[in-house]
């Protein structure tokens, strides 16, 4: 049973490019179906910003939307020239929510409109300047070890993302203190990075508190179409398992995402625990190295070549 299911999986933020998903605009009609269907709900040309040099690509409240929009076109492009049919679905962050479309469990137009303002929310929580964000690399890092170095410090965990990297969240004002004590809690034995992240916000921690509320109003508002029941076989970013089923899990879960961790490497375990044929579908490939960390195999496809060495090579 378990090497009869297929999972795929989406990268979120940061994974942007311009010209992500031209290839299979250009070649494949649903695909474009699928940039005019998110351009209408979102009233503005996503297929523009993804292909032009457009600097609002970069910034969130258009980035959410245009991956997630060029995730699903690829998809699509995949089931119509492939066959491909994945049963089981996870997502970084933002991927989370093109993993609730590619599962059914939310209509595309509707995610296209949730996750634009999930992003100006994410922008306008915390003022520029204040929030920042940096990835912890070491080998094996303990989290609790982490947990306890920021203990009395206004930073938090925001993704465990692999067995060797962890990123922290918070005011920027207090990251030199934060890496001169990763560092000496870390780097005993061990390589050591500290790596600033190019963000705008601290995503993913206590500072995006202040948008729980606002957010929740909005997806339930703007979701109407959900279909909870569709949403089981998602892992929860949250939750680090499998989402319930549920309505009111759904959305809390979602909600909590804004200001609590991305439990990615329980997702990855959850996921694997179900299949052995994993797939990281997008414009960039950084899942595929996180899921090596806790040995398990995923292969990315980020292009319609990609694509068609992958399948005809499987097939």
């Amino acid at each position: 049973m378990k090497k009869d299911k297929v999972a795929v999986v989406f990268p979120g933020q940061g994974a942007q490019r311009t010209g992500m998903g031209k290839d299979f605009y250009d070649n494949v009609p649903v695909c474009r179906e699928v940039y005019e269907e998110a351009s209408q709900a979102a009233g503005w040309n996503i297929a523009d910003m993804c292909f032009g040099d457009d600097e609002r690509l970069d910034l969130t409240e258009f980035t959410q939307p245009c991956i997630l929009t060029t995730e699903i076109a690829m998809l699509r492009g995949m089931e119509t020239l492939f066959g491909f049919s994945p049963t089981l679905f996870g997502g970084h962050s933002l991927g989370e929510f093109t993993a609730l479309v590619a599962a059914g469990a939310l209509p595309l137009s509707e995610a296209v409109r949730i996750v634009q303002i999930r992003g100006r929310l994410m922008q306008e929580g915390v003022p520029v300047g204040r929030g920042a964000m940096a990835a912890v690399i070491s080998d094996n890092i303990d989290t609790e070890v982490v947990r306890q170095a920021l203990k009395d410090l206004p930073i938090d965990i925001a993704n465990i993302n692999s067995a060797n990297q962890i990123v922290i969240s918070g005011e920027a004002m207090a990251m030199p203190e934060a890496e001169a004590r990763l560092e000496k809690a870390l780097a005993k034995d061990r390589p050591f990075r500290f790596i600033p992240l190019n963000v705008s916000a601290p995503f993913h921690s206590r500072f995006m508190s202040t948008i729980v509320e606002p957010f929740e109003e909005i997806l339930r508002a703007v979701g109407k179409g959900m279909v909870q029941d569709n949403s089981a076989t998602v892992t929860s970013n949250f939750r680090g398992i499998f989402h319930s089923g549920l309505y009111e899990d759904l959305v809390y879960n979602l909600v909590s995402q804004l200001n609590h961790p991305v439990l990615w490497v329980d997702n990855m375990r959850a996921l694997a625990s179900q299949t052995e044929t994993i797939y990281e579908v997008g414009p960039g490939r950084p899942l595929r190295d996180f899921f090596k960390t806790v040995n398990i195999t995923c292969t990315s496809i980020t292009t319609l070549a990609t694509a068609e060495k992958t399948f005809k090579k499987s097939g």
